[in-house]
């Protein structure tokens, strides 16, 4: 489906987005396989959340969902069953990633697929130290899905992880609960620790030193209410238009802000954003806080910068619309390091580069960064989601600044995470 979307003059008002995606998954899996009801609320509205919830009960999981209410019967460690036919993780690498995890600790074998952006992902990342622990994995071309996860009994690994991904630390982790020991992953770079704190919140032993997490296996994990905060990459886009737009005011309640997840505002605090937490709390070991962005009447002071490194590993799912916003900074923007945006959804660094480019922007590309002078103004022009949702929702961002009516092709991809973006963003428009 297609979707014109019109230059907005500011936006304004509060608002409060859907349950943050990584965190609902986690939740759904996690009180899946401890003892007892769970009851989510505001778990995540998007499709890539609503696979988890599926692959949960294609494995004999008791789960009720109303609304963003959702109820899960647990069935412990030893509990899942086999299941009936191949379960399908949609486009979700967290799905496929993550409860591979648990999978091979099952005494059975199971298929699990996904749609075609899917089968592009690489798998050997989890593979390796799954493998290690003592599961056997089937993949295409030994890389891609559909995989074949024979499961059984598992020996706990002191695994060293050569890439930042949490999804991985978490796979480890997950198959650690099935393996009587101590299992650890040690990462490159700290990387966001939602699965450390849902462990923690439910029962498991999960030690952190450094950059190495442990976890004690074989726990009793009991079910509990479960609260997800609203979800800061969500937030980002709404963050970047008020900054896009002079004279914007928003406010956005209930966000999280998990240190290893707001690398976000720090980035835009570097380049002159001005940012506020009016409120903030613990809930289930998670910081939840509401978030004020305004931009001045005569026009977003933002300067640009270099993220590289580090930062770049702590933003790269908002990496798109910090491109668009870049565009539009002072002394442009500089993006280092950024080779796993090659194996997203899409190849963001290509995608963003094709759309920036229809909308007469000039950017240089390379095999790990991007470059994007400043200054530039964002035309009228035909943009494409590719089929992924932060494309899509990073350039219906831009749209609003640009200086004509933009169409988005496959405007619907963003259903995948935010499937109320295109609704809430038009109530919020000055």
């Amino acid at each position: 489906m297609d979707r014109k979307i019109s230059p907005a003059d500011s936006l304004s008002g509060v608002v409060r987005l859907p349950g943050d995606k990584s965190i609902s998954h986690r939740y759904a899996m996690l009180a899946s396989i401890a003892e007892g009801r769970s009851e989510i609320h505001n778990y995540s509205s998007g499709a890539d959340c609503a696979s988890t919830l599926a692959c949960m009960r294609a494995l004999g999981v008791p789960i009720e969902q109303r609304g963003d209410r959702v109820t899960v019967e647990g069935v412990g460690l030893d509990g899942l069953q086999r299941a009936s036919k191949a379960l399908d993780a949609g486009n979700s690498g967290s799905t496929i990633r993550m409860l591979s995890g648990i999978l091979a600790g099952q005494p059975f074998a199971t298929n699990i697929f996904g749609d075609e952006s899917l089968t592009r992902r690489p798998m050997q990342r989890i593979m390796t130290p799954l493998a290690a622990m003592g599961a056997k994995i089937d993949a295409r071309d030994g890389n891609y899905p559909p995989l074949v996860i024979h499961g059984g009994k598992l020996t706990p690994i002191d695994y060293v992880s050569p890439v930042a991904s949490a999804q991985v630390k978490s796979a480890v982790l997950f198959a650690g609960l099935f393996a009587p020991g101590t299992t650890s992953v040690t990462e490159p770079v700290a990387t966001r620790n939602h699965s450390e704190i849902a462990l923690r919140e439910l029962g498991a032993d999960v030690r952190v030193d450094g950059l190495r997490v442990a976890i004690q296996g074989r726990p009793r994990m009991t079910g509990r209410r479960l609260d997800v905060a609203s979800d800061i990459s969500g937030a980002a886009f709404f963050l970047v238009a008020g900054l896009l737009l002079p004279g914007s005011d928003l406010t956005i309640e209930g966000v999280g802000l998990n240190p290893t997840r707001t690398a976000l505002l720090d980035v835009l605090r570097s380049m002159g954003a001005t940012i506020e937490i009016l409120r903030s709390e613990a809930r289930n070991g998670e910081i939840v806080g509401d978030l004020r962005v305004r931009s001045p009447a005569s026009g977003a002071a933002i300067d640009g910068g270099v993220i590289a490194g580090d930062m770049t590993a702590g933003v790269i799912d908002e990496i798109p619309v910090l491109a668009v916003l870049g565009a539009c900074s002072r002394q442009g923007l500089e993006i280092r390091d950024a080779a796993e945006l090659r194996v997203k959804e899409t190849d963001r660094i290509a995608t963003v580069a094709e759309n920036l480019g229809r909308m007469g922007v000039a950017v240089e590309t390379f095999p790990d960064a991007m470059r994007i002078p400043g200054n530039q103004k964002l035309r009228a022009a035909e943009l494409d989601s590719f089929g992924d949702h932060r494309i899509a929702m990073a350039f219906v961002v831009a749209a609003l600044a640009a200086d004509g009516p933009c169409t988005m092709r496959d405007a619907e991809a963003a259903s995948v995470s935010f499937p109320e973006f295109y609704e809430v963003l038009e109530g919020l428009r000055g």
